[in-house]
Parts: structure tokens; sequence; C-alpha cells
């Protein structure tokens, strides 16, 4: 049972705190034979939500705010106190089980022009809306772009943000079990919208940051960074990639706020 508590903590701290904290050291994925990988600190995947719940102006700030969180001198920072002082990382889009777009292939960045170099690649990536959100999708394509990366991580992470519970695809709870199990950590980035859902709904579906600390993170050291609203998402990703590079064994939910 992983350790849960609230607590709102500020950026600064958040920094601090995770650039003293030990790697955390996970089970290695099965390899193929001979195959040769790059080491590096994490392996970082990004998973963002494109459902129909995310309207074009939305979708437009979650990329915003992953490109500004590149920028951001503390990452790179970051990344250089790691025991190796490069991560990899990279961005794909998803919504119904059976759709996952990679928007930034994988990507070595161990310094501020590689992060610069991810962050225009972010800005150019294309924008789709589709239709259903598939948690348990995105969590199993995770696991397929880990097998092939190119890179040996001493920590593999999946980023997963959203606005809605999972309604398409497997049951979630597998698919996490299954990434868990290989030793995979699992972080959420909910994002809350600031009108209340309708009591019909509210009633079925616990909390949208509840739900993703219950049934979505996972892992060494997971945690929430809860997003309140779309405004505040560059704030929210900003201070949770930069924990999630230097595995800051912190708070398992955090807010941001707009």
């Amino acid at each position: 049972m992983f350790r849960r508590q609230f607590l709102r903590g500020s950026a600064a701290g958040i920094v601090a705190g995770a650039l003293a904290a030990p790697a955390i050291v996970t089970p290695r994925f099965a390899r193929a034979e001979g195959a040769e990988r790059e080491p590096v600190d994490v392996e970082l995947i990004l998973a963002v939500d494109v459902s129909r719940s995310v309207d074009p102006d939305e979708q437009e700030l979650q990329m915003r705010g992953y490109a500004a969180a590149f920028r951001d001198p503390k990452l790179a920072e970051g990344i250089a106190r790691g025991s190796i002082g490069s991560i990899a990382c990279m961005m794909f889009t998803w919504s119904d089980w059976h759709i996952q777009e990679i928007m930034v292939p994988w990507t070595r960045i161990d310094g501020a022009a590689t992060a610069e170099s991810f962050a225009k690649a972010v800005d150019a990536a294309p924008r789709r809306t589709w239709l259903y959100t598939s948690i348990s999708g995105a969590i199993d394509f995770s696991m397929k772009q880990f097998e092939t990366s190119g890179y040996e991580g001493m920590r593999r992470v999946i980023d997963i943000s959203g606005d809605g519970v999972n309604n398409s695809g497997r049951p979630l709870a597998d698919a996490r079990a299954e990434a868990l199990a290989k030793g995979v950590v699992i972080n959420g980035l909910p994002v809350l919208d600031r009108v209340p859902p309708p009591p019909q709904f509210a009633a079925m579906h616990p909390p949208l940051d509840e739900y993703y600390r219950d049934e979505v993170i996972g892992g060494p050291g997971a945690f929430v960074m809860v997003a309140e609203g779309f405004e505040s998402f560059e704030e929210a990703a900003r201070r949770k990639i930069i924990r999630e590079i230097a595995s800051n064994d912190g708070p398992s939910m955090e807010r941001a706020f707009g």
C-alpha cells in the first residue's frame, strides 16, 4: 500500500527536496538479445488526453504548458544533477482505446539546448480532438513504447494528464497492475473542471483528483499534481515534470492554481 496524503507545497520546496533525493532503481523489462540501449536517468512518457471533453482552446493550453515546462531552467538543472545527466522523453496524445498518436518521438535531453528542441517539437505538434477516454489504452501504449525506446532508464515513468475517467478499452485496474508489476511508475495530472458536474454524474464518480490518486497512479513515489482548471495547467506541468526528473519522494497529491 503506497502512502497517501494531501499537501500543498511551493514549487521551490518541491525542487529543493527533489534534487537531493536518490534515484529509484526498478526492475528492467526483458530486452531483446544483443540490443544495446543508451543509459539515462529516466525514461519519461507524457501521455496527453485529447478526448472530446478537451476543447481546442484547452488542448492548446495543455501543449503550451508542456512546452513551457521544458523551457524552465530548473528542468535542465534537475537533469544535470542526475547520476547520468540525461533523460529520454517522448509525448503522445490519446483518446479511445485504439487511438494514440506520437507527437514527439523518443528524444535524449541533457541540458537547456536539447530541452528547447523538445519544447519546439511540442509547439509544432498537430492539435486533434477525438472521442472517448481510455486511460487503460494510454498505459498499454506506453508500455509498448518503453520496449522499443532504445534507452535504459534507471526509472521509467508514465505521466498521464486528463480531465475524465476511464470509459473506453479494457479495465483500468488490469492495465495499471501490469505496468506496476514491471516496475513502471504512473503519475497523474488531472485537470479539474471549474464548473461542478451534474448531480447524477457526481453520484456515479468520485472527484477526479481522488480518482487519479486511487485508481490511476502507482509505483514508488507516485503522485498526483492537480491542475485547478486548464488555466493552471502550465504551472502544474512544470512542477510535475521537474519532480519526476528529480525523483522526489514528496506528497502524493499537490495542487496548482491559475
